[in-house]
């Protein structure tokens, strides 16, 4: 295979950041060398879905760019799975990409050096820990490509990741005032996706007890259908 051979997702994706970058801060090398990255290192690894697995981080960037329009959040959310599911390391990310991109890619890396795996909850506290808001925006939007392509999961993991999003990721993203089309997005689309079609999913002590003290003030939101 080709890794440098353009796709429909890479097309994509380059032609709508071409379109927003009007003030020329895009580095589009360093871009192109992350799409290079994503298509070798995840090969022949695919979704559910049975599409390419590297046409999800290439997805996610898609959305980050109206939010986002900067190289190095582009970069690793293109990046954000290679050290998880790949050989790719932080150390190879850092002297191909610097230090910023391989800190963000190191961050949204749920396997630990030390054997340990962080939940998604820990991810989401370390980076309200770290008042590190870009490592937020593209945990967010990888939850909002997720949350899109449930279709090919269990009935129970659907549910888990649902009930997960309304818990955490919306209060994320209300928290990082993040637009109200994207919030309600998120709602509509767990709404639609929720086996049980439950009419409120409340947030408890329990269930947030382990997040940062910012979340307190939502905790006893009902997030509505």
């Amino acid at each position: 295979m080709d890794y440098s051979t353009p796709c429909k997702y890479s097309i994509r994706l380059l032609e709508k950041l071409k379109s927003l970058d009007t003030q020329n801060v895009l580095d589009f090398e360093l871009i192109n060398k992350a799409i290079y990255w994503a298509k070798k290192y995840h090969g022949n690894q695919k979704r559910k879905s049975g599409e390419a697995y590297y046409t999800h981080p290439l997805e996610v960037a898609y959305m980050i760019s109206d939010y986002k329009l900067k190289t190095d959040v582009i970069v690793a959310s293109i990046l954000h799975d290679t050290v998880e599911d790949t050989e790719v390391t932080v150390e190879m990310i850092q002297g191909t990409f610097g230090q910023r991109i391989a800190q963000m890619v190191d961050r949204l890396t749920r396997d630990r050096p030390d054997g340990s795996k962080l939940s998604v909850e820990h991810i989401i506290n370390n980076a309200y820990h770290l008042k590190d808001k870009e490592v937020l925006i593209i945990k967010l939007f990888d939850r909002f490509h997720n949350i899109q392509t449930l279709n090919n999961m269990s009935l129970e993991k659907i549910e888990k990741k649902i009930k997960e999003s309304l818990k955490y990721f919306l209060i994320a993203a209300m928290d990082i005032e993040l637009s109200s089309k994207y919030i309600k997005e998120l709602v509509d689309l767990c709404a639609q996706n929720l086996p049980t079609q439950k009419n409120v999913i409340p947030v408890t002590d329990s269930d947030s007890s382990i997040l940062y003290p910012v979340f307190q003030k939502y905790i006893h939101t009902q997030v509505p259908a």
